[in-house]
């Protein structure tokens, strides 16, 4: 995409120097301009939580697993099960399975330390083109093209992309390779992202503010919400299924580990009739008196809606079923690493419970 020289400078220009005066703070950044480079592992841990999830929601999270693990060679030799404990609630669960495989590539094959170019970051596990770029840009300044959703939204403004998503992605990517400078390229990437977070929003954009407004082509046409343009949205497809809640009178309910190869895998989890896979697991853990909720528990995915019917037995306490699994007490069920869907599901019982 031909770019004149002047926008390319004016952009970097301005940027950095609102970037200057008003970078967020966050535990994993350096001051804008520092030269002092922020620490590879802070910066890949960040960027992988990052993913699909605020800034807000992150922080908690970061502070948790850099306290407990604080280098890469600690998280490489944590035991899998308590990384994903800890990762529950964070959402997008191969993540964290993909965390603990980079981690212990790095510490095996590269002596504990990070790849300093792309090429090298995007052979490691769970490490794709995004992720790649921006830990090369910020954590070792190679001058990299970062393009996360914020970005895509703060360059179809500003060269005010008529193409829709996702097709217009290759435009927007060579937009942002001719507006990216060779220096500062780590601060130039964060600051793009806090522009796009910050005050290019999505809704009620906040262009009087915008240090980019002289050079954004739809501030220019009055029509900064309008863009990025998106193609139309498709229904999701809508999966059925049921999950046990299985509970001894001693107030203790049975919990699984799920299968790797299955959605959330390697997280804690209740038995289920194998919604994720087809699985035609129709018979629950025991035989019994099964009772309905009268409360079924929706949960919404990246690609499809799921609606659970939750099935409730008390036992006694010698009671315990034929798979492989724990009884974890009630009152540490927030302890127990449940991932958000099976945490609802605990809700729900505790609810009907209640009433």
């Amino acid at each position: 995409m031909p770019v004149e020289p002047n926008l390319r400078q004016n952009v970097a220009a301005l940027l950095l120097a609102h970037y200057d005066r008003h970078a967020r703070s966050l535990p994993w950044r350096a001051p804008p301009g520092s030269r002092n480079l922020p620490d590879p592992y802070r910066v890949w841990l960040s960027e992988i939580m990052l993913q699909q999830t605020t800034v807000a929601a992150v922080i908690p999270y970061f502070d948790k697993f850099t306290t407990r693990w604080p280098t890469v060679a600690a998280l490489a030799a944590a035991d899998e099960a308590e990384v994903m404990a800890a990762w529950a609630g964070l959402g997008y669960y191969a993540r964290a399975r993909n965390l603990i495989a980079c981690a212990r590539a790095v510490t095996q094959d590269h002596e504990g330390r990070f790849p300093d170019t792309e090429e090298g970051l995007r052979a490691l596990p769970g490490i794709g083109a995004y992720t790649a770029a921006a830990i090369a840009a910020i954590a070792f300044q190679r001058r990299a093209v970062v393009v996360d959703a914020n970005v895509e939204r703060v360059v179809s403004r500003l060269f005010a992309l008529e193409t829709p998503l996702p097709a217009s992605r290759p435009l927007i990517r060579e937009a942002a390779d001719a507006i990216t400078p060779q220096a500062r390229a780590g601060d130039f990437a964060q600051a793009m992202m806090d522009l796009g977070s910050s005050l290019c929003v999505p809704r009620n954009p906040q262009c009087l503010l915008c240090p980019l407004r002289s050079c954004c082509a739809a501030h220019r046409e009055g029509r900064a919400e309008a863009y990025p343009v998106k193609a139309p949205k498709k229904d999701k497809p809508h999966r059925l299924g049921l999950v046990w809640w299985l509970e001894r009178l001693d107030g203790h309910v049975w919990i699984e580990r799920r299968a790797d190869t299955r959605m959330l895998g390697g997280m804690a989890g209740l038995p289920d009739s194998g919604w994720d896979k087809g699985i035609a697991r129709d018979a629950p853990p025991v035989a019994g008196e099964w009772v309905v909720l009268n409360r079924p528990v929706e949960h919404v995915f990246t690609h499809f809606r799921l609606t659970l019917t939750v099935q409730r037995l008390r036992v006694p306490a010698e009671a315990a079923p034929e798979s492989p699994g724990q009884w974890w007490p009630l009152d540490r069920i927030g302890e127990a690493g449940l991932p958000t869907l099976f945490a609802k599901v605990a809700r729900a019982v505790m609810k009907a419970g209640d009433d």
